[in-house]
This record gives C-alpha cells, sequence and structure tokens, in this order.
C-alpha cells in the first residue's frame, strides 16, 4: 500500500504480511497525533487486546515534528523530534498489541489545509482495505485545531466509502476538551476499567512527551477515573474508569447532514436542559 507522504510507514507488531494485518482489523483509530490513540481510543485497544478475532488498528496523521519540548529534549531539533514520536508510537503498537499502525507523516498545517485531499485519500484507502466495524476519532468539538482538522477528514474520508463499506459504529472521543458537558442523553460512555497496567504502560512510553513537559499519563487516567467517580451522583460507580464520546454515526450514514448543525444541536440541548434545571429551583 503506498501512501501521498513520503516516510508514511507500516507497522505490524507480530510481522504478519501487509494486508492480512490490515483485513483483521476490526476497531480502527485515527489519531492527529502520537499518543492521541492511546489516549481516546483506549476503548478499542482494550476489547481487541489478546482476542484472536478481533484486533485494534491504529492511524497516525501528524509527523510529530512540532512537539513542544524540554528537559532531555529540549536541544532536539523537529527531525530528531519526529524520529523519536515514531518510535515511541511503535512500541505503543507493540506492548498495545495492535493489527496494524500507519503513520502517515503529514505536517499540522497539511492537516489543517481544507484545499489538501492526500490524508483524506489515504484515510479512504485504508478504510476500504481494512472495512473496521468500528472507528474511533477526535470528535468535532475538541479545541484543538489539527484534531479538529482531522476529525473532519475522518467524516469526508468515511462518507466517501460506500455505503455498504462504511463502519456501523463512529465515536468521536474527548481529549483537548472533555465531553462531560454533554446531556447524558447525548454521551456515548465507554467503559475503559481494568488494565491499568496496559493503560499505563501505552500512556507512559511517550517519554518524550512526559519527562518533555506535558503529563498526559497522569491526565488521561485521571480522567477516567473522574469519568466513573462523577457520572452518576445517585450511584456507586458501576466501572473503574469511563472515556465519554459523541456518536458520530449518523454524520457517515446520512452524508446530506451539517457536521456544526448536528454538534450545536447538542450544544444546545446542554444549554436547555441548564436553563430548565435554573428555572425548577431558583424559586420566586
Amino acid at each position: 500500500m503506498k501512501f501521498n507522504r513520503p516516510n508514511a510507514s507500516i507497522f505490524i507488531p507480530d510481522g504478519r504480511p501487509i494486508e492480512e494485518a490490515i483485513r483483521r482489523v476490526t476497531h480502527l483509530g485515527v489519531g492527529a497525533h502520537q499518543d492521541d490513540l492511546e489516549i481516546m481510543a483506549f476503548h478499542g485497544i482494550l476489547n481487541c487486546f489478546r482476542q484472536p478475532d478481533e484486533w485494534f488498528g491504529g492511524i497516525v496523521c501528524t509527523d510529530g515534528s512540532g512537539s513542544p519540548r524540554q528537559g532531555p529534549y529540549a536541544s532536539c531539533s523537529n527531525e530528531q523530534m519526529a524520529a523519536i514520536r515514531r518510535r515511541e508510537q511503535e512500541k505503543a503498537a507493540t506492548i498495545g498489541d495492535y493489527g496494524f499502525l500507519v503513520q502517515l507523516n503529514y505536517t499540522s498545517a497539511q492537516v489543517k489545509d481544507v484545499a489538501d485531499h492526500r490524508l483524506k485519500d489515504d484515510l479512504v484507502a485504508i478504510l476500504k482495505a481494512a472495512k473496521p466495524s468500528v472507528v474511533y476519532a477526535h470528535n468535532p468539538a475538541d479545541k484543538h485545531e489539527t484534531h479538529l482538522a482531522a476529525s473532519l477528514t475522518v467524516l469526508r474520508a468515511l462518507r466517501a466509502l460506500p455505503r455498504p463499506e462504511r463502519p456501523s459504529r463512529v465515536y468521536g472521543c474527548e481529549v483537548w476538551r472533555d465531553l462531560d458537558w454533554l446531556d447524558d442523553r447525548d454521551k456515548t460512555v465507554l467503559d475503559v476499567g481494568g488494565h491499568e497496567n496496559l493503560a499505563a504502560a501505552l500512556v507512559g512510553i511517550y517519554d518524550s512527551q512526559i519527562a518533555g513537559g506535558k503529563r498526559y499519563d497522569l491526565a488521561a487516567l485521571g480522567r477516567r477515573r473522574a469519568n466513573a467517580s462523577f457520572f452518576q451522583s445517585h450511584e456507586t460507580d458501576k466501572a473503574e474508569g469511563l472515556w465519554f464520546a459523541l456518536d458520530l454515526s449518523p454524520l457517515v450514514q446520512d452524508e446530506t447532514l451539517d457536521v456544526a448543525d448536528f454538534v450545536l444541536a447538542r450544544v444546545d440541548r446542554f444549554r436547555e436542559a441548564v436553563a430548565a434545571n435554573i428555572r425548577k429551583y431558583r424559586g420566586a
């Protein structure tokens, strides 16, 4: 399989032939950066881990060259940083027993360039080969612009597939903005409890980020635990960890739906629920 960017790569942790490795994938995550998959798509990684008939595949859109850095990584060039992050992502794929890992090697600027169709074309090619039943992407309310651009590109790629080849479930997952604000009716609640050693290892492998000044390891695991504890106020915790997502499947099934209208309808529902509760208890 050929991609549009030089140095784009396919990594198969167990060494299976590429076509076989891609075809076996049932759950596919598409992240903007190295480490996004391990944070946002852990539900898919966990559900496929050591399962003979279910495999997680990962796609990383950017090259990692723009990562913040300090400490032992402060003097790294963009090229050196990209190489470090690529190796870290491959280590995570090995730990998580991924079916395959594709790193497409775009810059953030290229991902955000709406006139550049190469990323969409690469995603379409992978989706056609893998035919996953579940896709994890960034959610279209994410505040990180590269995440947002990647999310919308994933939606364009999925809409470009023939209808029978589109996945049955597409989850827009929280990262750079949690989804706790969604009305509970609009939350897709993903159980990510258990296997804390695996969860910690997957995020902890990114030393270039942790030692470089971003404690994503603590933040991601803390959010999972916080989501579980604060989800229901009048019930005991049903899970050790939860991750929230917005079900984007309707946007894939019906390409006439406007993405902004779809998301803003959820914002409006949250607004209406807040207003209704205030009116209920504010008194005369």
